[in-house]
C-alpha cells in the first residue's frame, strides 16, 4: 500500500470537508485547538502565524470561498492594468506548507458555553480559542432603494469577487461621454482612501478609452483620506475629468433609483452611465450571530490581545473590530493578526502576552506610475493605538514624477509581499 505524506493527507482532507478534518484533528492528540473564521487578510494571517509560532497547535480555518479576491489592487483591475486572476489567491499554501486544516463551509452557529462553532453543512468544530475575522457587512436598510438585489445592478464592489467583476464589465459596456458616479459612505468604513483611488483608476481607464466621459464623486463627507494628495494628482493627470462634491455642497446620496441608474441627493438627481454606490458599513452578519457586536454594529476588543470584550476566548480581527487609532485596512488586519496569534500562543502556554506594536501602510495609485502613501507605527496606550512620534508619515505634496513613480513601485512591492506573506501564489 502506498504511503501518503502528511502534507498530501492534509490537502486531501481539507478539500473533503469537516468530517475528514476531524479525522486529522484526532491524529494530533494533546494539541490545543484554534478555529479561525474567515480567510481574508486577518483570518488567513492568524491561521498561518499561530502554526508558525507553535506547530503543536491544531488550526482549522473555515472559509466558504475556495479563492480570495483582494480589495487592494482591485481598482487596478477596474482600470485594465491587472487581471482578475492576479488579485485572486487560493489556500493550498496554508494547507500544504503551514499545516492549517482548511474547510470550505459557512459558519452559521456558535455556542460559547460548549466552545463550538457549526456550519451550514452541519459540521461542529470545538475550539480552545476562536478567531473571527469576517470583514464588513452593509447597512442595506439605511439607503432607500438599495439592497442586496439592487447591488447586482448598482454594484458596491466593496467585497472582492463577483461585485468587482460587475463594475469592471459595466465600465467596458458604457458609451463614451457617460458619467461614472462613485458615492463613498460616511466613516467608519473599509479602506478610507479606496473610493478615491477607485476614482483615479477609473479616470485612467476613461482617459485612454472613453475620453469624453467623467467621474463624479458624491461624498457623504466633507473631507477624506489623503485629500490634498489626491486632488493634486487629479488636477495634474485628469484636469476636470474628476469632480468631487462634498456633503456640505449636496454630495450625500440619500436614495438610489436602480431602475434609472440614478443617485438622489437632497436637492438633485444624478443619472449615471455607471453607478458605484458604497453603502454604510458594519461588522459582517456572523459577528452579530456570535454576539460580538455593540450598539454601533462593530466588535469591541481588548487592544492588547484582540480578544472580544463580549465573548471569552473569542478574538476579532480586521475590519469588523473596533481598533481605536487604526484604520480598517488589509495591512492593519495583517499586523493585528500577528499580534493576536502571538497572544493566543502565549495564553495557551500559560504566558502573559507581551505589549504589542502594530503598523499600517496604505499606498494609493493615481496613475500606474504615480503613487502616494501613508504609513504609521502604533504603540499601545490606555485609549487604544497611537502613532509613535517620528515614525511613518504622509507623502509630501509637490513632489515630482520620479518620487511618485518610486511610490508606485513600492505599492506593487507592498502588494506582492503581503499577499505572499499570507497566501503565496497558488
Amino acid at each position: 500500500m502506498a504511503r501518503t505524506s502528511r502534507r498530501s493527507f492534509l490537502k486531501l482532507a481539507g478539500t473533503a470537508g469537516a468530517v475528514s478534518a476531524f479525522g486529522i484533528a484526532g491524529c494530533e492528540k494533546g494539541g490545543a485547538r484554534v478555529v479561525v473564521v474567515g480567510g481574508g487578510f486577518g483570518g488567513a494571517t492568524a491561521a498561518k502565524y499561530i502554526r508558525l509560532f507553535d506547530p503543536t497547535v491544531q488550526v482549522t480555518l473555515i472559509e466558504p470561498k475556495t479563492h480570495f479576491t483582494t480589495c487592494p489592487f482591485s481598482n487596478l483591475y477596474l482600470a485594465g492594468i491587472r487581471s482578475y486572476d492576479s488579485i485572486t489567491f487560493g489556500y493550498d499554501n496554508l494547507r500544504d506548507d503551514e499545516g492549517v486544516i482548511v474547510v470550505h463551509e459557512t459558519v452559521t452557529g456558535f455556542d460559547a458555553d460548549k466552545k463550538t462553532v457549526t456550519t451550514d453543512k452541519g459540521s461542529i468544530f470545538p475550539y480552545d480559542k476562536l478567531v473571527v475575522s469576517p470583514g464588513v457587512g452593509f447597512k442595506w436598510e439605511d439607503t432607500p432603494g438599495y439592497d442586496m438585489a439592487a447591488a447586482q445592478l448598482v454594484p458596491h464592489a466593496w467585497n472582492g469577487g463577483p461585485q468587482t467583476k460587475i463594475l469592471h464589465d459595466q465600465l467596458r459596456a458604457m458609451d463614451d461621454g457617460g458619467v461614472v458616479i462613485i458615492a463613498p459612505p460616511a466613516n467608519p468604513f473599509r479602506c478610507p482612501p479606496g473610493p478615491y483611488e477607485r476614482a483615479s483608476m477609473i479616470a485612467h481607464y476613461l482617459k485612454y478609452n472613453k475620453p469624453k466621459s467623467k467621474v463624479l464623486i458624491l461624498d457623504s463627507k466633507d473631507k477624506f483620506s489623503k485629500q490634498g494628495l489626491f486632488q493634486e494628482g487629479w488636477q495634474l493627470h485628469y484636469g476636470d475629468m474628476i469632480e468631487w462634491v462634498p456633503r456640505s455642497k449636496d454630495g450625500k446620496v440619500v436614495s438610489i433609483d436602480v431602475k434609472n441608474n440614478t443617485a438622489v441627493t437632497e436637492f438633485e438627481k444624478h443619472k449615471a452611465a455607471v453607478l458605484n454606490y458604497i453603502p454604510l458599513q458594519k461588522a459582517n452578519d456572523i459577528a452579530f450571530t456570535m454576539g460580538l457586536t455593540d450598539a454601533l454594529g462593530w466588535c469591541p476588543i481588548d487592544h492588547k490581545t484582540f480578544e472580544s470584550t463580549l465573548q471569552k476566548d473569542v478574538y476579532v480581527l480586521g475590519d469588523a473590530a473596533t481598533v481605536n487609532g487604526m484604520p480598517k485596512s488589509g495591512n492593519a488586519a495583517n499586523t493585528q493578526a500577528k499580534v493576536c496569534a502571538a497572544a493566543i500562543v502565549d495564553e495557551l502556554a500559560g504566558r502573559e502576552p507581551g505589549v504589542p506594536t502594530t503598523t499600517n501602510t496604505c499606498y494609493s495609485l493615481i496613475t500606474p506610475v504615480y503613487g502616494i502613501s501613508v504609513t504609521a507605527v502604533y504603540q499601545l496606550t490606555d485609549e487604544g493605538y497611537r502613532g509613535k512620534a517620528g515614525s511613518g508619515g504622509l507623502s509630501p505634496l509637490g513632489e515630482g514624477p520620479k518620487f511618485r513613480a518610486a511610490e508606485a513601485r513600492y505599492a506593487r512591492g507592498w502588494y506582492g509581499n503581503i499577499t505572499n506573506d499570507i497566501w503565496s501564489r497558488t
